[in-house]
């Protein structure tokens, strides 16, 4: 704290700044030169990698609960949620630079892809366990029709949660 001596009175002491001025924005602040590394504001690549990664998870989570667990309905609400992170990590990671109408269409893409990885990876487990059906019927006689209902949720909750 710097001390300043006034002229008016040879005893009477003041600051030179009042104590509340160091919660507000320092001199170097107010003429635009920051201390540290301004916060990213987004790029389409980054969009695209948050959004790979919520899809990968999702595919992930598609292995473990319907392979080893052999859950085939619960994969419906996997994959409502997987669909929603997707669109929120696109949103997120793209920030500004990555505008809705393209955005949105990424996120559609990368539900898909995550839906297509995890029943694949399905099928492989199944494999491992001693099935010996190919990839399509494999999924039509263990799944039947949740197999597309699964896509239709990923890419309809990746679509709002992207907008």
């Amino acid at each position: 704290m710097a001390v300043m001596t006034t002229g008016s009175d040879p005893g009477e002491r003041r600051l030179s700044r009042p104590p509340s001025d160091r919660f507000g924005p320092s001199d170097a602040d107010a003429e635009g030169s920051s201390a540290g590394p301004e916060a990213p504001a987004g790029s389409k690549a980054r969009g695209i990698a948050y959004g790979t990664v919520a899809a990968l998870v999702g595919a992930v989570v598609t292995v473990l609960l319907g392979g080893v667990m052999a859950l085939s309905a619960g994969l419906l609400v996997v994959w409502a949620s997987a669909g929603n992170a997707i669109g929120l990590a696109t949103r997120i990671g793209g920030g500004p630079a990555f505008q809705a109408p393209r955005r949105t269409w990424v996120a559609i893409a990368l539900a898909l892809a995550g839906v297509t990885l995890g029943q694949v990876g399905l099928w492989w487990y199944a494999g491992t366990e001693g099935g010996v059906l190919p990839l399509l019927p494999y999924l039509g006689e263990t799944f039947g029709i949740l197999v597309p209902l699964e896509a239709a949720l990923a890419a309809g909750f990746a679509w709002w949660a992207a907008r």
